[in-house]
């Protein structure tokens, strides 16, 4: 196992947690700016308002691209796995 292999690897690992993570992120930062504006404009300062959307939006997410993510994963995965034996040699 040479350097570049090791370094492509890595790069490929990262890149698939960007992949996966940006979704549920991405909606969870919206949902955080709304909210957040929310309570600026109307001075509710509470916990449970900012928490509880937030929530809600991650498991909608998770619930609409959970699959799309599932793949992603098994297949980032089984590629690495079918790899390891040219990479040992």
């Amino acid at each position: 196992m040479n350097a570049q292999l090791v370094l492509t690897m890595g790069q490929e690992a990262l890149w698939m947690m960007l992949m996966v993570s940006a979704p549920v992120l991405g909606a969870v930062l919206v949902v955080g700016l709304i909210v957040s504006l929310f309570q600026a404009v109307t001075q509710i300062n509470e916990a449970t308002l900012a928490f509880v959307p937030k929530l809600i939006a991650a498991m909608i997410v998770f619930a609409l691209a959970g699959p799309w993510m599932l793949g992603m994963l098994v297949e980032y995965i089984r590629r690495t796995i079918e790899a390891i034996p040219a990479a040992v040699m």
